[in-house]
Order: structure tokens, then sequence, then C-alpha cells
């Protein structure tokens, strides 16, 4: 055998056992969907309703509901009921979306009723993909000089 055939047998057997050795290693990515906490969760809705104290006057209950209707649009639902006709009626909705591991408001509606016994509103919001959002809401009822308050709070859901 030439000399030129046995280096390159040679280099192809080192090669071979070199390349058999090797253990090929994956980078880890790190996705937000990585980073769920008790504060998201992975389904497309959440939904939270807050009852008043059974001996209040006015107010029975609050409740807020977020949905995702797709890739960059939510519906965001509020409702404030109350016991009986009230002299004034409060729902406020906080959009909040998820930046840098914490949540702030992104954007924010106020509705008011006079002399009625609840106060609902459905709203669809174009949305930027790629993070958590939630909804909060703030519930009021007032009659005859008494204002009883609750407040709401779902979990985050992602808009991809």
């Amino acid at each position: 055998m030439s000399r030129g055939k046995k280096l390159l047998g040679l280099l192809m057997a080192v090669g071979l056992s070199v390349g058999m050795s090797v253990t090929p290693v994956l980078a880890e990515t790190t996705s937000i969907l990585d980073e769920i906490t008790a504060e998201e969760t992975t389904e497309d809705f959440a939904e939270d309703t807050e009852y008043y104290p059974a001996r209040s006057t006015n107010l029975n209950c609050g409740n807020v509901k977020i949905q995702k209707v797709n890739s960059g649009e939510l519906a965001i639902y509020g409702l404030t009921q109350c016991h009986k006709k009230c002299s004034k009626v409060y729902l406020s909705l906080f959009l909040e979306r998820k930046v840098n591991g914490g949540y702030s408001t992104y954007k924010v509606w106020e509705f008011t009723g006079k002399n009625v016994t609840s106060l609902s509103r459905t709203i669809d919001v174009i949305v930027p993909s790629g993070t958590y959002y939630r909804v909060r809401g703030y519930h009021a009822a007032s009659n005859d000089g008494l204002k009883e308050s609750a407040s709401t709070l779902t979990q985050g859901i992602m808009i991809k």
C-alpha cells in the first residue's frame, strides 16, 4: 500500500471515531411561554367573579372576562350587578399587559349607569402579540350616600 493511502485511511479512522464520540448539545431557548406563573393560564379564556358580602345593601357582585379572538385581538367583558336599582353604578375595566416580567395598565375604560340594577360592557381590542394580557375590574354601586365596591382580576392569557 502506498504511503498516501495509509495516511488517508488513518485520517478517516480518526475522523470517524471522533465524529461518533461527539454528542450534540442543543442550545436551550427561553420563551415567554416557559415563564408561565400562577398569574397566567395556558387557556385562551380567563374569568374572575367577586361577590360582595351577603349583608351588603347595594352591590351583589362584579365579573370580568378576557378571551382571545385571534392572534391580535381580545374580547373583554365586565359586569357590575346590584341587589336592587341603584342611583349610580360603576364599572371600570383595566386591560393590563405583561412587560419585562410584570403587569402594567395598557388601556382603561370607565362606565357609569344611573338608576339601574346592573351595568355591563363587552369590548373588542386589537393588541400587539407576543405577551400576556389580563383584565382588572372595579365595580361599585351607590344609593342614598352608601357606596360599596369590589375588584376583580383575571389570569393572563397569551396572545401569540
